[in-house]
């Protein structure tokens, strides 16, 4: 399958718990930290839930 790279750009300091777990969900928890996930329906829901935190990097 293929992979995607996504970047935490944003704190979750003074976001929802809900978002919060998003985050933790894709293994992203300190700023600025990348992970490589597959590029699966879940995966692109939970980034398009928080477009203010997280970017996918080429």
């Amino acid at each position: 399958m293929a992979k995607i790279k996504i970047k935490q750009v944003g704190s979750p300091i003074r976001r929802p718990e809900a978002q919060r777990k998003i985050l933790i969900g894709l293994g992203l928890n300190k700023m600025h930290r990348v992970v490589e996930l597959e590029d699966t329906a879940e995966v692109r829901g939970a980034i398009a839930k928080l477009p203010h935190l997280v970017q996918v990097v080429d």
